[in-house]
């Protein structure tokens, strides 16, 4: 198992910057022999006698050999990351100093760190929670500002304060119901039932938006994925092109010339959105733009926005209405999205009679022209993308579920409630009510590490990088 591997008595030594030629690296120990091991080979202040969080100034030696100058910080158990005696020393950023620096503390008797240990050992010597554990690896894969926000607010405990009330609250219960069995024969309750029924909606209530939340945090985290369909020549490859302002997907009014999806990424206000430019929608007898159009298909399935783009000169109510059904018959849940294009060679007339029928429709419309990249029809386009994501008002305080295995074991804790509604409903005996809260209460505890196990600790470290 994971973490059986990892001996907590042995001082851990790993490089925590990037790998590669940099200005200056990082190299972290900790354990027991941290500042004994750091001794042997720093030439300066001895640093058993540092105070704690002090940097001091010296230089990294192998006998009589200087490797490098640096500086080293020391922090003194328990106020450390991982609550050990720690030291971190700031070298120049050649790969080669880093590997000497390290080879020296190895050969005095530091082990090479596990990927993740440091902040494993945070974990389990109670510093920081499953769940604050995880948001640190989030918080360094963070790309954008969004994703920062929903990392640093789970990081600072907003989502495990949260969970460990609620599952305070029910343990508090399942101890009253457990006691009524303890005196069974004497016919007593110590669990008012309506109480009881109360609270656990109380609780199903307070879990349920979290669980609703993942759709859009896991699409921030990952980025929200949109996909952009359409007839030949309908300007698909043009609307991606102004998105990303730059020529990246082939312009031709040559139909079928996109025969393969093309996917980017773009940030708009702090939020990563994947564009994926498919192949034009019709029907063909051409292998190749066949395969290109099945993937578009797909693409639509994946989507959580669909852009259906066409030419207002040239399409009909009809071939719309066929195109958004065949969108519709391949996705359920995307937010769909209709642009007219072209409608620089359109009269008020077409535009309004398209309008029209997608406000019928309840669809969304917006009329553009493709001409000028950086006109205020694509900037426009940007900002309603933002805002069909609801993704304002987004901040470091809010808690919302990114994290995959966090909204499973909600799910699990949800249809445990509910389970306890029923049985209260039917008025089950407190051992049966006492199991399924157990349950929830199992399934809150997954998600901090209250109660956890090697398989889920070795799943979540061992993806972290050496050094953290």
């Amino acid at each position: 198992m994971y973490h059986e591997l990892i001996q907590p008595e042995d001082t851990i030594v790993a490089i925590a910057t990037a790998q590669g030629v940099g200005a200056i690296g990082v190299i972290r120990v900790s354990g027991t022999k941290a500042f004994e091991i750091c001794d042997a080979i720093f030439k300066g202040k001895s640093v058993q006698q540092q105070a704690s969080h002090t940097i001091q100034y010296g230089h990294v030696v192998n006998g009589t050999e200087i490797i490098d100058e640096v500086m080293l910080a020391v922090f003194r158990a328990p106020k450390s990351f991982t609550t050990e005696d720690s030291v971190e020393i700031s070298c120049h950023g050649s790969v080669y100093i880093q590997s000497q620096i390290v080879n020296l503390l190895l050969q005095h008797g530091a082990r090479l760190a596990a990927p993740g240990e440091f902040t494993l050992r945070a974990y389990l010597n109670g510093r920081i929670d499953l769940a604050q554990a995880e948001a640190v690896g989030d918080i360094i894969a963070s790309q954008n500002q969004s994703q920062l926000n929903i990392a640093m607010h789970q990081m600072r405990g907003g989502l495990s304060s949260q969970l460990n009330k609620l599952r305070e609250d029910l343990l508090n219960f399942i101890s009253l119901v457990e006691l009524e069995l303890d005196f069974g024969e004497e016919d007593v309750e110590f669990a008012d039932r309506t109480e009881l029924r109360n609270r656990v909606e109380q609780m199903h209530q307070f879990i349920q938006p979290m669980i609703n939340s993942f759709q859009l945090g896991n699409a921030i985290k990952n980025g929200i994925p949109v996909a952009i369909v359409g007839r030949p020549n309908a300007g698909k490859s043009s609307l991606l092109n102004a998105l990303l302002e730059d020529d990246r997907a082939i312009v031709s009014d040559i139909a079928g010339t996109t025969r393969d999806t093309i996917e980017e990424e773009i940030h708009i206000n702090g939020v990563s959105f994947r564009f994926i430019d498919t192949a034009g929608i019709r029907q063909t007898t051409d292998v190749i733009e066949k395969i290109g159009i099945d993937k578009a298909i797909q693409s639509i399935s994946k989507a959580q926005i669909v852009i259906c783009i066409f030419d207002m000169s040239n399409t009909s109510i009809d071939e719309l209405s066929n195109d958004i059904e065949i969108i519709r018959n391949n996705t359920s849940s995307a937010h769909l999205l209709v642009i007219g294009n072209k409608k620089d060679v359109c009269s008020s007339d077409q535009i309004n009679t398209f309008e029209t029928y997608l406000k019928g429709a309840s669809l969304q419309f917006a009329a553009v022209s493709m001409l000028n990249r950086d006109s205020s029809d694509t900037r426009a386009l940007r900002q309603v993308l933002y805002d069909i994501m609801q993704l304002k008002g987004i901040d470091s305080n809010q808690t919302i579920i990114s994290n995959a295995r966090h909204h499973q074991q909600l799910l699990s804790a949800s249809e445990a409630l509910v389970t306890v509604l029923d049985l209260l409903q039917n008025g089950n005996s407190g051992d049966i009510l006492s199991f399924e809260m157990r349950r929830a209460v199992n399934a809150i505890g997954d998600i901090t590490g209250t109660i956890s196990n090697d398989e889920v600790l070795g799943n979540i470290f061992g993806k972290f990088c050496i050094g953290k």
